[in-house]
Formats: C-alpha cells, sequence, structure tokens
C-alpha cells in the first residue's frame, strides 16, 4: 500500500506537467502555423502569377484609374486600374490594385486597348498586369531616352 500512496500523491504532479506540455506544445505549433502563414500581399502576388503563367488571354480596354482611397487618380501611375472585357457573351467589369507595380503602369492610356488574363476555370478572376506579364500597351515617357536612328 506504501508505493501506491506514493503514486496518488504524485499524481496531481503528473498531470499538471502533462497538461503544461500540451499547452506548451500547442502554444509552439500555432505560434508556427501562424507565423509561415502568407500575408494578404503574398496570396495576391501568387494569384497574379498563377494567373500569368496559366491564364488565358483576351481583349478588353482601360476604363478608369484611381487611388487606393478612391479618388480619380491623375498619377502617371496609379493605385487601382478598372477595365472591362467580354468573353462567351458576358462583359466583365473589374478592377486591380497596381500599387504595388507602378514600374508596370507607367505610361497607360484611358480607354486604350488592352490584353486581360483570366482563369478559364473562373473568368472573372483575371489580371492585367503581375511582376511577369504585362496586358498593357505603354507609351514611352518624354523622360526616357530614345533610340537613335543611324543614317545609311
Amino acid at each position: 500500500m506504501h508505493v501506491f500512496d506514493g503514486q496518488i500523491r504524485q499524481a496531481p504532479r503528473l498531470i499538471g506537467g502533462i497538461v503544461a506540455g500540451i499547452v506548451l506544445v500547442s502554444g509552439i505549433a500555432w505560434w508556427i502555423v501562424r507565423r509561415l502563414r502568407p500575408s494578404a500581399d503574398e496570396l495576391e502576388r501568387r494569384r497574379c502569377e498563377r494567373i500569368a503563367i496559366g491564364g488565358r488571354i483576351t481583349d478588353g480596354y482601360l476604363v478608369d484609374a484611381r487611388s487606393l482611397d478612391g479618388e480619380e487618380s491623375l498619377s502617371p501611375t496609379p493605385e487601382v486600374l478598372f477595365y472591362s472585357y467580354r468573353l462567351a457573351g458576358v462583359t466583365y467589369n473589374c478592377a486591380q490594385d497596381v500599387s504595388r507595380l507602378p514600374e508596370r503602369v507607367r505610361g497607360f492610356r484611358l480607354d486604350q486597348a488592352v490584353q486581360v488574363r483570366y482563369d478559364p476555370r473562373n473568368p472573372g478572376n483575371s489580371i492585367l498586369v503581375s511582376e511577369s506579364w504585362s496586358g498593357l500597351w505603354l507609351r514611352q515617357s518624354s523622360s526616357e531616352p530614345k533610340e537613335q536612328e543611324h543614317p545609311g
């Protein structure tokens, strides 16, 4: 009976240790999962690259350019581009946040024809530009050096 009494007295410590270990392991696992979760910007970058690589191309046109707060943008590098395209008799009106890609949209023109890449399984999921692809036909700005013509 002596051995059994000793085990009963240590049982609360043993149970407390097990519970503390479970809580510690759970906390570490939650922290790791939370830390490894991609940010919203990273998820958007991945979406754009997926469409840039595997999407189909159709013709569309730019409708509007605005800042992120909804104001009209006269800037040469707007933050949001609104565009429209038509597939199988359905017109899609979309917008893309291009604030992280200013060099890819510099020189755009409203009402210009563009190429739109879209997901064939979900045609409303589309892009105008990504880090690796652009459907905008950009004009050269006057500050960029022009190629010199060689006589003869």
